[in-house]
């Protein structure tokens, strides 16, 4: 049913649509084939210019990656319509969705306009897919990760987050299946902290909104920790607390190391740590999040603290006592750079990507800020964040690159699953076998594949608990 913006809101939720408008890609987005982007009603040429009413604008999630050229475009796709609340920020997404005609050039919207805009999102050019985009044989992976370690360094699978989950108890997402799947031994499943006090805007940035009352973020964070461990118990997924049970750990009896992303949840009371690692088995720390928080600062909002603060660095000196992974995800470089100089363990940036001149406030990191954590002996988790990558073989040739830049021993995987709003090129477990043959087809040894898809973890976890 083909239909006009006009009638978004009397389209019947779930129901087969085709629409046409003008899609912009996210911002820092390094493909012009995408299978996540924004559709607008009328042409635009940057983030900035993406209308601020939800009625004209849509969240496309593509069945393949679609081809960007600039011009008008109707696709095709499952219109589903969001609560008027929803912290996204939208109100309509198109799911499944497929080009049915693309104009050359729209209306309004030159091929010079479209190329500034590219330039404007830091696009290196525009590009088709490449060839054998999906032309991997899953075999090769499947058989080389067959009795291996594998581990995701951060993960919210199992749809364990989010306000509304957790308040209305939500049914959960199938996590331990697709991980035998797939063969994925053990995840960092990560609660986040700091979700009651922060948004996904119109540029699609996750920022703070409001300062937390007294003690909201500590139940918000038990409650989510509740939610977790009620993941795992009804699908009999392993706790890792020891080195003995990371060892044990296997993609036929898959497991879970236990995270938080942000340590709001202290606020301020370093006594909190030792009770999450307790009660909780909290043992992988992400020290900030979306919020400049108590311990330092963010990078993706102006700086407050002059990065990490010293009550961080307490936190820091009691993971190390504890045997708790210290996460500096999301910290800025001077955060980084003092929690380097602070630990006595290795330190782990459990997911971004490599950029050579990041934007101003990106989660990406330039080659310095990955050698701060190399240099300490850690590891740097790679996400399949469609924005920076368009497919597998560029997911596998992005942490080639930087293997080569700090050393095959300091990367790792970080999938971020279920939790990234720009989408996943990596959405379920059962695709790591596609990664796993990507990566040697990249020209890495198999020992190294092995490294990068679990063992350089396994290397830090071990060294973080035993002090």
């Amino acid at each position: 049913m083909r239909i006009a913006w006009k009638d978004l809101a009397q389209s019947p939720n779930d129901s087969l649509v085709e629409l046409e408008g003008w899609p912009l890609p996210p911002a820092e987005c390094e493909t012009a084939s995408l299978r996540y982007f924004a559709l607008a009603d009328d042409a635009i040429c940057c983030a900035g210019c993406l209308p601020q009413d939800a009625e004209r604008r849509v969240e496309i999630f593509a069945a393949e990656p679609i081809h960007l050229d600039g011009g008008a475009l109707s696709l095709r796709g499952r219109l589903l319509r969001l609560p008027e609340d929803d912290a996204s920020g939208w109100r309509y997404q198109l799911h499944d969705a497929q080009a049915v005609q693309q104009t050359a050039i729209a209306a309004g919207f030159s091929r010079r306009q479209a190329i500034g805009a590219a330039l404007a999102f830091g696009l290196s050019a525009w590009q088709p897919l490449p060839a054998n985009a999906a032309e991997i044989d899953p075999q090769p992976g499947r058989r080389l990760l067959a009795g291996h370690l594998t581990i995701d360094l951060h993960s919210h699978a199992g749809a364990i987050n989010g306000v509304r989950r957790i308040a209305e108890r939500a049914p959960y997402q199938p996590v331990a299946a697709p991980m035998r799947a797939g063969g994925m031994a053990a995840i960092c499943l990560s609660v986040v902290a700091d979700s009651p006090v922060t948004r996904l805007d119109a540029d699609r940035r996750i920022r703070p909104q409001r300062n937390p009352k007294q003690g909201e973020l500590y139940a918000h964070t038990k409650a989510g920790m509740e939610r977790a461990l009620g993941l795992v118990r009804e699908q009999k997924l392993g706790i890792i607390r020891s080195i003995a049970d990371l060892r044990a750990a296997s993609a036929n009896k898959p497991s879970v190391i236990i995270a938080t992303e942000g340590a709001d949840f202290l606020e301020g009371k370093l006594e909190r740590l030792e009770a999450a690692h307790r009660d909780w088995h909290l043992r992988h720390l992400q020290l900030v999040h979306y919020r400049p928080n108590e311990l330092g600062d963010i990078q993706t909002e102006p700086a407050v603290h002059g990065g990490l603060t010293d009550f961080g660095a307490a936190v820091i000196e009691r993971c190390n006592s504890l045997g708790i992974v210290v996460d500096v995800a999301h910290g800025t470089f001077d955060l980084v750079a003092r929690a380097a100089k602070t630990s006595r363990t290795p330190l782990i940036l459990s997911h971004t990507s490599y950029r050579a001149k990041p934007r101003e406030f990106s989660r990406r990191i330039n080659v310095a800020h990955a050698r701060l954590i190399a240099d300490t002996g850690g590891v740097i988790g790679i996400w399949p964040n469609q924005s920076n990558f368009a497919d597998l073989p560029a997911m596998a040739a992005g942490m080639a690159q930087l293997a080569g830049l700090i050393g095959i021993d300091h990367v790792g995987l970080g999938t971020d699953m279920m939790g990234m709003p720009s989408g996943s090129v990596l959405d379920t477990y059962e695709e790591l076998p596609l990664l796993a043959t990507a990566l040697l087809q990249q020209g890495l040894k198999e020992e190294d594949v092995l490294k990068i898809l679990g063992g350089n973890y396994a290397r830090v976890f071990e060294q973080s608990l035993a002090g």
